[in-house]
């Protein structure tokens, strides 16, 4: 069984690469591991002969679902256009089987398969020049599931794909930690950054510095920044915690990894991770003066890449 820490950081987001590897050394075998590391090898005949064998002895199960959408996935990077198709319509159908007789929500495999299923779907028509028909199939997507833990995920692929150029959806403030946030409509006129973030997040500490620097370069010319998080039921060790202890842990965090960021709003709310589609972390979002959506961008950015669409939308 995996440690805690690692279970709730597979619920949220994907493993980074050296961890799957550590977890190769460290943890008891399991498909979705071993087939990942054979497409990081590019070994995409080991990653089938694993699933084949893992079939063989458990049938089709969430566990397989999830390892299979892995194959999905790498094969839309590698430009396996009609093999991603396929792996991700079969996906799908056996997850609709799978939830004739259970919730989508009861474990995290099923729920992660059949996210990347439609994702990859998308991406296929995407790749092919469909966004129209790309757009339809999130849309009906989320209005399916926009009540489980697939509607961030969902709205995070139809903002990649359309997001840019419109306005910038409002943020949920009731609750923040620091400086009471102001609405984006009382900060048109400047240039704001959001960055969305969690206090589990290794990525998201090593985004903060460059933040805090790009914050400090650009301050004078009237940039803002909102570094919205929420709250995911548990804190440190990955230990259980009451909506209570877990904001004041998110608060250590933030003090101890963001110092060059304590005079930033913080609004902790799911609304703002669901309306942004944040189910990767970092996810930063570049609102111009007009207040309109200059850059959405899933995951970290360098400082070049990050300053380069700040200038840009200064």
């Amino acid at each position: 069984m995996l440690p805690a820490t690692v279970f709730h950081s597979m619920r949220s987001r994907a493993l980074p690469i050296l961890l799957l590897f550590a977890l190769s050394a460290i943890a008891p075998a399991d498909v979705v591991t071993d087939v990942r590391i054979a497409l990081l090898q590019g070994n995409f005949p080991a990653a089938e002969s694993q699933l084949q064998n893992y079939r063989a002895a458990h049938g089709v199960d969430p566990e397989y679902l999830e390892a299979l959408s892995w194959i999905a996935r790498a094969s839309v990077s590698a430009q396996r256009l009609e093999a991603a198709e396929s792996y991700a319509t079969q996906i799908e159908s056996s997850a609709h089987q799978l939830l004739q007789h259970r919730a989508l929500d009861a474990e995290p495999h099923l729920p992660l398969a059949l996210g990347a299923a439609l994702e990859v779907q998308a991406q296929v028509l995407q790749a092919r020049g469909q966004n129209a028909k790309a757009l339809a199939l999130l849309r009906r997507s989320l209005v399916t599931y926009g009540n489980t833990s697939l509607r961030a995920r969902l709205q995070k692929n139809l903002n990649l794909l359309g997001l840019a150029g419109r306005p910038a959806p409002p943020l949920s403030s009731a609750e923040y930690l620091g400086i009471r946030p102001v609405s984006l409509e009382r900060m048109r006129g400047s240039p704001v950054l959001l960055f969305f973030w969690a206090h589990w997040c290794g990525d998201c500490k090593h985004e903060g510095p460059i933040i805090s620097q790009l914050t400090s370069e650009f301050s004078s010319g009237g940039l803002k920044v909102v570094a919205p998080t929420q709250l995911y039921g548990y804190a440190a060790q990955g230990e259980d915690a009451t909506p209570n202890d877990e904001l004041a842990y998110v608060g250590q965090v933030w003090q101890h990894y963001y110092p060059g960021l304590q005079a930033i709003p913080v609004p902790v709310s799911k609304a703002n991770f669901d309306r942004y589609g944040a189910s990767t972390t970092p996810t930063l979002v570049l609102i111009d003066r007009r207040g309109n959506v200059a850059l959405y961008h899933p995951g970290v950015m360098s400082y070049e890449e990050l300053r380069a669409a700040i200038e840009r939308a200064m």
